[in-house]
């Protein structure tokens, strides 16, 4: 992990495009500006890790709805 230190009003540049901006800095809370393309999605680490598990139980509820139809269409083949 890289750390660097910056001031208030500075700011570091990630690759070309993204700009981290050093806004205020009161007591333990530090303020930062990001300045980033519209394709680069910027997120707290808690909203991305909620997305995240969202979409592993959306693929998961998703498989177990496959492995059902597909249970059916056994059963209905066996049937026939």
């Amino acid at each position: 992990m890289l750390v660097l230190s910056r001031k208030p009003n500075e700011s570091i540049i990630i690759g070309d495009d993204v700009e981290v901006k050093v806004v205020e800095v009161r007591g333990e809370q530090v303020k930062l500006g990001i300045t980033a393309p519209r394709e680069i999605p910027v997120h707290r680490k808690e909203v991305y890790e909620s997305i995240h598990n969202q979409n592993i139980n959306a693929t998961r509820s998703k498989n177990a709805n496959l492995d059902n139809i597909s249970r059916l269409f056994k059963k209905k083949k066996k049937e026939e």
